[in-house]
């Protein structure tokens, strides 16, 4: 376990009896409250400092009062230091006005995820108006989280090349199929994230490993190879962690990832741990 305070860089909080999230319902796991108090509980015995909330793809009407209502878990919970929102991006120049709302709605906005791992379409974000929504997220003062699939690798890294000034950080290091393991996946998705790396302004977020792995069966061993690649790409100033709470204990609990990872990082030097677990993260999202 890291001997010194953590960040961590995705956090979800969400009841379902509150806003509507299709994607959770029929699952019994995840259909049920999570907020800080669960967080705490979850997480007992680990020194955590500051936590990112990621958003929860509520139902489209919620979006706005998504953030009105993690503003107000901030109050329960001082550690929540920054949301990331969601933002329709496909608008293109129309993402303006959401934009601005946004950032009036509260000063924790750091970041926008619009979820494009679910899209059938590969390159659906490199429609010219979800460019330019990317793009606009830089004169906001706003960075991205790229939520993806593995497949949609060569159109994510197109579309930080086409939005140098924006910052984006990519989420669960880009989902590769773990659970097939390194035969089935690994080189692709290999060669994506070292292309990837090569872009100056995009950082990896070490976390939703466990949940591309076999749910019941995973081991350090098949996580190794992923967190080895991520490393060697990113270095140690642009990788950071995630807990991915609730969603992790589909898979583990939140204990044994942070026990998981705080092994597959154990021959770092005490400085590149720190940047891992804390400081890249609070740099990234300006804490």
């Amino acid at each position: 376990m890291p001997n010194f305070p953590i960040v961590d860089s995705h956090v979800h909080l969400w009841d379902p009896t509150h806003f509507r999230m299709v994607w959770t319902e029929g699952a019994p796991t995840l259909d049920k409250p999570y907020g800080v108090k669960e967080y705490a509980e979850h997480t007992a015995g680990i020194n955590i400092e500051a936590m990112v909330y990621l958003e929860v793809d509520v139902a489209p009407h919620y979006s706005l009062l998504e953030v009105a209502w993690v503003a107000e878990r901030a109050k329960e919970d001082p550690r929540l230091k920054a949301i990331v929102a969601n933002a329709p991006l496909e608008y293109g120049e129309q993402v303006r006005a959401y934009l601005a709302a946004l950032v009036q709605a509260s000063p924790l906005v750091r970041g926008i995820r619009r979820l494009v791992q679910q899209e059938p379409d590969n390159d659906f974000q490199l429609q010219p108006r979800f460019v330019r929504g990317a793009q606009l997220l830089a004169e906001f003062g706003l960075s991205c989280d790229l939520c993806i699939k593995y497949p949609q690798l060569p159109a994510t890294i197109e579309l930080v090349k086409r939005c140098p000034e924006t910052r984006f950080i990519l989420d669960h290091i880009g989902k590769p199929d773990i659970a097939n393991g390194p035969s089935h996946s690994l080189q692709p998705w290999r060669d994506g994230i070292f292309e990837l790396a090569r872009l100056p302004n995009v950082i990896c977020k070490v976390s939703g490993m466990v949940t591309e792995a076999s749910p019941d069966r995973w081991t350090i061993d098949d996580l190794k190879p992923y967190f080895e690649t991520v490393y060697e790409a990113f270095g140690e100033d642009r990788v950071a962690f995630g807990g991915d709470w609730p969603v992790c204990i589909l898979a583990s609990s939140y204990v044994r990832w942070v026990e998981t990872l705080d092994a597959l990082s154990a021959s770092l030097s005490d400085t590149a741990k720190r940047k891992l677990w804390a400081e890249n993260a609070r740099t990234f999202y300006r804490l």
